[in-house]
């Protein structure tokens, strides 16, 4: 399995190899749902509150005496079926974290880069240097190897700031460093960009 190799111009200059121990499995659909639903119930605040009857802010008095009114009985301001009362079933503060093992995460990773590897949507980039943010080098990039607007998930060997600054105004265009990836990202992104010494330091990693 190959990857076409660009220079930062954007010119192709042929293939590279892409390691067969990352890239050459089988896609285990139902691990990778597991870390999706992960990854995302993670990432949830869990902070939407709605307040009980024993919440509001009312006085506990009765409203009006029980007999002789004509309307219904009541005991107190805050009952849920008067208007500003408490919620009934609302949502409270709760955690949706949960965790898979760590081989079973591996093993999502694993199948994200065999399905993007299997689709022909990986692409290597070498030469890649930004002494300053400027995104001008960088959507011309993009542009002249064909991957302007498309989701690209550029993927380093390590974080620059300079490049993050260069990239983030780029429309579909995220950045992250190869120790970090995941299996949502990579589903995500409709292409991967790693340069060559993300893509020797990712075997590394997780082989």
């Amino acid at each position: 399995m190959n990857a076409n190799l660009y220079d930062f111009k954007g010119d192709l200059k042929g293939k590279i190899d892409l390691p067969e121990s990352l890239f050459g499995g089988r896609v285990n659909r139902p691990v990778l749902y597991d870390a999706v639903r992960m990854y995302l119930a993670n990432r949830r605040s869990g902070t939407a509150k709605t307040k009980q009857r024993g919440e509001v802010s009312f006085s506990t008095a009765k409203p009006y005496r029980q007999k002789g009114t004509g309307r219904a009985r009541a005991g107190m301001r805050s009952s849920p079926i008067w208007r500003g009362g408490g919620v009934v079933f609302g949502p409270h503060l709760r955690d949706y974290r949960f965790s898979i093992p760590r081989k079973v995460k591996r093993l999502a990773l694993k199948s994200a880069l065999a399905d993007k590897g299997q689709e022909e949507n990986v692409s290597v980039v070498e030469g890649v240097s930004a002494d300053a943010p400027r995104t001008r080098p960088f959507a011309e990039f993009f542009k002249a190897s064909g991957l302007s607007g498309k989701r690209v998930l550029f993927v380093a060997d390590s974080f620059d700031d300079n490049v993050l600054k260069s990239m983030r105004n780029i429309k579909g265009v995220s950045f992250m460093v190869s120790r970090n990836m995941n299996a949502y990202e990579i589903l995500h992104a409709d292409v991967l960009l790693f340069t060559k010494e993300a893509l020797a330091g990712l075997e590394e990693v997780f082989v």
